[in-house]
């Protein structure tokens, strides 16, 4: 028998936890669940799942982001793909490097004062965040993708189903 596939799913809005759940269970994926940064990681740790989705604000503005930042800088975590969940929307580019045009989103007039930037390529598919700390520090890391609020069964499967087969 073929092992299902887990997914973590990393939010506070138990309603918006439901309905990931529904979809998955529904295409054979075994769902767990966690509802901060904290319960996230010890998730993370004991049900080690194919892939994350993490919600951006929970307890903080930006636990979510904390947590993906976690993710990529913890080795027992590193190689797990994450998709971020937001109703931000999504600046696209065709340029090589999405750090780079996050940069150049920085200092344009009407982008600088966006606390978070949510970039993907339309080319190759990368993507990544950058935000700004409550200390004004800029920060940039690297997503999988990203998960349009509301949630949109047609979509999310496409998006999980590039990072898990």
């Amino acid at each position: 028998m073929k092992t299902k596939k887990k997914i973590l799913i990393v939010d506070d809005d138990i309603d918006v936890i439901t309905i990931i759940e529904t979809i998955l269970t529904k295409e054979g994926y075994e769902v767990f669940s966690a509802m901060s940064k904290k319960e996230g990681i010890e998730k993370l740790r004991t049900v080690n799942p194919d892939l994350a989705i993490l919600d951006v604000m929970m307890t903080t503005q930006f636990e979510g982001f904390e947590l993906a930042q976690e993710m990529l800088n913890n080795p027992e975590f590193k190689d797990i793909p994450f998709l971020i969940q937001s109703s931000i929307d999504i600046l696209v580019t065709s340029k090589a490097s999405v750090q780079q045009m996050a940069r150049e989103y920085r200092e344009d007039p009407n982008f600088k004062d966006l606390q978070v930037l949510l970039i993907k390529n339309i080319s190759d598919g990368t993507a990544g965040i950058d935000y700004k700390a409550d200390n004004g520090k800029s920060y940039w890391f690297p997503v999988k993708g990203f998960i349009r609020k509301p949630v949109d069964a047609k979509k999310i499967i496409p998006e999980i189903e590039k990072f898990i087969k």
